[in-house]
């Protein structure tokens, strides 16, 4: 086996959906939203190629013999993000202060809860769940820093539902219904074109880092309020 081939492949959408077949990218999904290691995995332009590979541009797309059924992806896509946010927000839930207690820990940092935090007081709680599913790597940490920050459980399982939802079909069915569009361009204009989708989708985060920084810049050293991950967040 070639690994790195393999490593190559984990990162382009194309051949690894091409690979995996449509349950490897419903497992992808789960594992993207629901585990920490899955946060590299290109998700928007894996549903959209995945919305490609249910029309009947899939055979010039991807190579005959990879079509899959649209009904299959557009049910158990937003199954599969659904559940594998709610574990996520479990694992926050359960694990999530003692992780992010440790400054030394190589995946999580005590300031992604404060960064977190304030992004749940920005946008409240509704609207960052939501908008997390839009922004790689976020759609990832930000499960279980709401389970850590103490997001009551059916407030984010329905705001859960609705993000997951949202996500999976809009991306699915772009695929789905412009695949033989975007057949002859997809190589060459797929990647610019999600860049530009998850640049929209993080402006607010980068307008409000920018602030900080010209905040700091400015002479304003006071402290961070320190978290307190015990504290029940109701909203």
């Amino acid at each position: 086996m070639d690994y790195n081939q393999l490593a190559v492949n984990l990162l382009d959408a194309k051949s690894l959906i091409a690979s995996v077949g449509a349950f490897g990218l419903l497992a992808i999904i789960f594992a993207e939203t629901g585990l920490l290691v899955g946060f590299f995995f290109p998700g928007d332009s894996l549903l959209i190629l995945g919305g490609v590979a249910a029309s009947s541009a899939a055979s010039s797309v991807l190579g005959e013999g990879a079509r899959m059924p649209i009904a299959l992806l557009l049910i158990g896509a937003p199954i599969c993000a659904i559940a594998g946010a709610q574990l996520g927000h479990l694992l926050g839930a359960r694990v999530g202060p003692r992780m992010f207690d440790k400054p030394d820990s190589k995946i999580f940092r005590r300031e992604h809860v404060m960064k977190a935090e304030l992004y749940f007081d920005k946008f409240g709680p509704a609207k960052a769940v939501v908008m997390a599913r839009f922004i790689p790597i976020v759609r990832t940490f930000l499960n279980p820093v709401a389970g850590t920050l103490e997001m009551p459980a059916r407030t984010f399982f329905v705001w859960n539902v609705v993000g997951g939802v949202l996500w999976t079909e809009s991306m699915l069915l772009i695929g789905y219904f412009f695949g033989d569009a975007l057949a002859p361009v997809i190589d060459k204009y797929l990647l610019p074109a999600m860049a530009l989708i998850i640049l929209i989708s993080i402006s607010p985060i980068l307008v409000e880092v920018v602030r900080e920084r010209r905040k700091k810049a400015a002479g304003d050293d006071t402290p961070a309020e320190p978290v307190s991950t015990g504290r029940h967040r109701k909203h």
